[in-house]
């Protein structure tokens, strides 16, 4: 099992390789957390994410027969680039299976760092399985991106770093996958501050280590799309789960809405762009799923590498959640100047066209008139229900979009 020795070696043998991120107190999010809160900004490392800790204290340990025969990992991107970035720079050929559907970003970024990607299989168990086959084929080394003492021993020198940055830290809240994060961090934590309190959150579609640890034993759970892809693991690891059976005290789940909320806020009010994985442990502790309550908290932000079409779908859907962008219905005669009173009265109530079609064959539309299908920027829900009110005593009929 992972040591705490073994953390700080990791940590002596990476220092010159990898950001000490900074952890930063905001107190926005700690208003709306009930907590004091620290994000601890993993996101600001060279290639995005924390998985550079445990790819570089790997690499670091490969014996010279290992380095030269070059190594293989399967990931759904964070470790890819890590991987990618740091054997390149150590002069060591890499290749990365990846899955089909793993956002371009990530794709392009682990090409670019210099390793040859492979993309193969709908999930990261599929590319998994031809890492494997490949490693026997082609002699690679193999680097795990999770079960694997030096990879976690590297993720836990982040628990060293937050115990330093907060000195009265109370708790830490930490995404969890496969493992590897949260089980470093909590035995470094808890070797040295025991009562200190260390929470996992998993996204609810891919619970595997909530199911491993029902069943005290790694278990496969069913295979799910998640905009938190970084730790959609459907199998936790057999070196990791001992470690979050010690030390962790909580294993806590969050939803699609609440990751994307989260994403949201941080980008918004923090000005910290997180991906899905990213941002589970803001998420747990903003809908106060962990039980802390007017602690002094660490949240991990543990990776940034999020795909620009995601994040744009989930900033319009933020837009719509909070009543700042509306889509209506508005039924209007179908002649010349029909359209004129409805952008007028949207204009004095100072709302904002973003979008506008007509509907001539659906929605029930009778001959001689038509739907006006409209989106419309505004300041806040009440200000959606001032334009409402207007059109109808105008006498439009008006149907607001769910």
């Amino acid at each position: 099992m992972v040591t705490l020795e073994a953390i700080r070696a990791a940590r002596e043998r990476i220092r010159a390789g990898i950001y000490e991120s900074p952890c930063a107190y905001s107190e926005t999010l700690s208003q709306l957390a009930g907590n004091r809160l620290w994000l601890k900004l993993e996101n600001l490392q060279m290639t995005g994410s924390f998985k550079e800790r445990g790819a570089l204290n790997r690499i670091l340990t490969l014996t010279p027969e290992e380095a030269a025969r070059g190594v293989i990992a399967a990931s759904a991107g964070n470790h890819a680039q890590a991987v990618s970035y740091h054997a390149t720079n150590h002069g060591i050929r890499a290749q990365i299976c990846m899955p089909v559907n793993t956002p371009l970003n990530k794709v392009t970024q682990t090409k670019n760092y210099g390793a040859e990607v492979v993309l193969v299989g709908e999930s990261y168990d599929e590319a998994y399985q031809e890492a494997c086959r490949r490693q026997v084929e082609y002699g690679f080394t193999f680097l795990h991106a999770f079960n694997d003492e030096a990879v976690i021993a590297g993720q836990g020198t982040i628990g060293l770093e937050i115990l330093e940055q907060t000195p009265d830290l109370e708790a830490v809240v930490a995404p969890v996958g496969g493992g590897g994060l949260l089980g470093g961090i909590a035995c470094a934590v808890k070797e040295l501050r025991p009562s200190v309190r260390v929470i996992g959150v998993q996204t609810e579609r891919v619970p595997s280590m909530v199911e491993a640890l029902k069943n005290h034993a790694p278990v496969t759970v069913a295979a799910a799309s998640t905009i938190a892809e970084g730790i959609a693991v459907r199998r936790a690891g057999e070196l990791t789960l001992p470690l979050i059976e010690m030390y962790v005290d909580d294993i806590v789940t969050v939803s699609e809405e609440e990751i994307a909320n989260a994403i949201l806020l941080l980008l918004e009010r923090e000005k910290t762009l997180a991906e899905g994985a990213g941002a589970t442990a803001t998420a747990a502790l903003l809908q106060h799923k962990t039980g802390l309550l007017a602690q002094r908290v660490v949240s991990i932000v543990c990776g940034g590498n999020i795909d620009v079409t995601v994040l744009s779908r989930i900033i319009e859907r933020g837009l719509v959640k909070d009543g700042r962008l509306v889509r209506l219905h508005v039924y209007i005669t179908d002649r010349p100047g029909g359209l004129k009173g409805l952008v007028e009265i949207v204009a004095d109530k100072r709302g904002n066209i973003v979008d506008l079609k007509h509907e001539r064959a659906y929605f029930d539309v009778h001959l001689g008139e038509t739907v006006v299908d409209i989106t419309i920027e505004t300041r806040g829900p009440d200000h959606i229900a001032e334009i409402e009110e207007a059109l109808e005593r105008a006498h439009y009929v008006v149907h607001r979009v769910h």
